[in-house]
Order: C-alpha cells, then sequence, then structure tokens
C-alpha cells in the first residue's frame, strides 16, 4: 500500500503549471456560478465537463473556492496565531494531522480562497498510521507552543479506525509539549466544534460554523518558504 499520504501518481500531471492555469479559468466559472447561488458540486460538475477535468482536479477546486459570503464571514471569524497566547484552543485531530501528513510527504496542497491550506486525501473513514505521523504531530505541538496556546483540545471522530492508536500517538509526544492536554474520542467532532471559540481547522463547514478560528498550518507553510498550489 502506498504510504504517501495524499498523492496519486496522475497528480503529477493533474497540477502542472499548465493544467493549473486552465484549474484556473475553471474556477472563476465555478465562483461566478456559486456566487449567482449554484450548488458547489453542480457547478464543479458543470464547468469540469466543460474543460475536461479529471476527478482529483474537481476535488481540488472543490475545496479551493468559496463564495463570497462565505469568504466573509470565515474572515470576520479569523483569530491570528500570535492571539492564541495563553488561550484555550479546539483542534480538528484527523483533519489536522493528515494535513500535516500530506505536507510532510510533499504531497499536492492547495491555498484556498480562504487562506486555509487543504489536501486531496480522502480517507473515507479509514485511517492508519504512517511514518509521518508522530512528526505531524510534533509540528502541530510546535505550532500551538509557537503560537503561546495554554491548553489544547485535541478531538478525534469515533467511527474512524484506529482513532485510539492516533490517541496513543499523541498523548506519547504530546507530554513533552503541553501538560494541559486533553485528547478526546467522540462521536461527532463537527458538531462539538460548532459551538467553540479558537477552533483549529481547515473545514470549511466548520470554518461556517464555528465562533472563531485560527489558521496556524498557513503560516507554518509562509514561515518556511512553502508554497499550496493556487487553482483559482
Amino acid at each position: 500500500m502506498n504510504a504517501r499520504r495524499g498523492y496519486e501518481p496522475e497528480d503529477d500531471s493533474n497540477f502542472s503549471s499548465e493544467a493549473v492555469e486552465i484549474l484556473r479559468k475553471a474556477s472563476r466559472h465555478v465562483t461566478y456560478l456559486i456566487n449567482e447561488g449554484y450548488n458547489l458540486k453542480r457547478a464543479v460538475t458543470f464547468v469540469g465537463d466543460r474543460y475536461l477535468l479529471s476527478k482529483r482536479q474537481r476535488l481540488a477546486l472543490m475545496r479551493s473556492v468559496a463564495t463570497e459570503e462565505q469568504l466573509k464571514k470565515r474572515r470576520y471569524k479569523l483569530v491570528p496565531a500570535r492571539d492564541l497566547s495563553g488561550r484555550e484552543v479546539w483542534i480538528d485531530g484527523f483533519n489536522m494531522i493528515i494535513t500535516l501528513e500530506v505536507i510532510l510527504n510533499q504531497s499536492p496542497v492547495f491555498l484556498c480562497m480562504d487562506g486555509t491550506i487543504r489536501d486531496l486525501a480522502a480517507l473515507r473513514g479509514t485511517y492508519r498510521i504512517i511514518p509521518e505521523t508522530e512528526n505531524a504531530s510534533r509540528v502541530l505541538y510546535d505550532m500551538m507552543q509557537e503560537a503561546g496556546a495554554s491548553k489544547l483540545n485535541i478531538l478525534l471522530d469515533e467511527p474512524v479506525s484506529n482513532s485510539g492508536r492516533l490517541k496513543t500517538l499523541l498523548a506519547e509526544v504530546g507530554e513533552e509539549y503541553f501538560p494541559e492536554l486533553d485528547i478526546q474520542i467522540i462521536k461527532d467532532v463537527d458538531k462539538v466544534l460548532y459551538e467553540k471559540e479558537l477552533v483549529i481547522s481547515s473545514d470549511s463547514i466548520i470554518l461556517d460554523n464555528c465562533r472563531s478560528w485560527a489558521n496556524p498550518t498557513a503560516e507554518y507553510m509562509t514561515r518556511r518558504s512553502l508554497a499550496g498550489i493556487k487553482v483559482w
């Protein structure tokens, strides 16, 4: 089994410089349609058929774009990482770890319209520990230490396979970083995060519903001169 999280061999052609130019043209059509009230999935299907886009390219578009109204609300609720100092944060565990694994694997990640970094790893309820998982957890804790967060609440989805193993790994690594660390496996992470402030996630539904959020992954990428693919 290929352990390179978030990568498929055709990604090299799907996201070549020439392909990205086509995707940017397609994204202009998609954003126009969704701002006019069209469903995102239907808009991407319509435009994707016009430009003969692959499944991975369509997924990249879906994860990268948003309506003007969504962008306005997300920007309003965004808290700079520097303002996390001394504060309690709530982390969408699988979302964050998987994205960091993808970054460490040098698989495609995307700089999205709302400023988040998103990937194409579609696990559909399945997850397994890979060699990069421990390093991903250390990067997560490093980011939170740099921001000065005082307490971390990491939520993991109970229905996802190997959530228990990931919790154990995060707890073992986290002892070196945070005395106040609470890692929970719960049934519906999204609904819990909807009610929270200072949420750490790139999940668009969570960002649209939570009270406030922070975007440390994008800041981490910038500090290390890493660039996400921009398809819009």
